[in-house]
């Protein structure tokens, strides 16, 4: 039996990192990467998702990243899906362990792992539904729309309305610094 581990909100300047283990007991058909999914085909692989697996969906906030680091709190991610989800095997997406041992990666396995796909569609889902709630608190920074990401509108609205309580201050983007000229 395999757990398939991805995460979602690994690089955006806003929002939590979202990570998600699945165990599949039955197939599904359309499961890809999630970036290759229209937010509607994503929610409804979603449900079906949470219907045929054993499943485990951890957040770590803003705040804990700037705390903490982002490689520790993938660390622990994956240390708190393991310990959730007992298995023969896991797979994580992607080229480092962090540190956890007992895990494989596979670069792109999101794309060719049935189980990697799944959690890689409860991890966007789970974000993306996140950062739309957030959009409704914090309506200046169009996070419906970059859900977080660096994008020119997102850096813009920084610029217009400053930072918000779920921006990652660790992150430094060179287009937001002070020009020495």
């Amino acid at each position: 039996m395999l757990c398939g581990i991805d995460e979602a909100g690994r690089g955006p300047l806003a929002g939590s990192l979202v990570m998600a283990g699945v165990i599949l007991h039955d197939s599904i058909a359309d499961l890809k990467d999630s970036k290759k999914l229209t937010p509607k085909q994503r929610e409804r692989l979603f449900e079906c998702i949470i219907t045929c697996s054993s499943y485990h969906i951890v957040t770590f906030s803003a705040a804990d990243i700037d705390t903490h680091g982002i490689s520790h709190c993938l660390h622990e991610g994956l240390v708190e899906i393991m310990a959730h989800l007992p298995c023969d095997r896991y797979l994580f997406d992607g080229n480092s362990n962090f540190g956890v041992a007992g895990l494989a990666t596979q670069i792109k396995a999101d794309a060719t792992v049935a189980e990697v796909s799944a959690a890689s569609i409860l991890a966007k889902v789970t974000r993306d539904r996140e950062m739309i709630a957030f959009a409704r608190h914090y309506p200046h920074y169009g996070f419906q729309q970059h859900k977080g990401y660096g994008t020119p509108l997102h850096i813009q609205k920084i610029r217009e309305h400053g930072y918000c309580d779920i921006h990652r201050r660790s992150f430094r983007l060179k287009a937001l610094e002070p020009t020495l000229f």
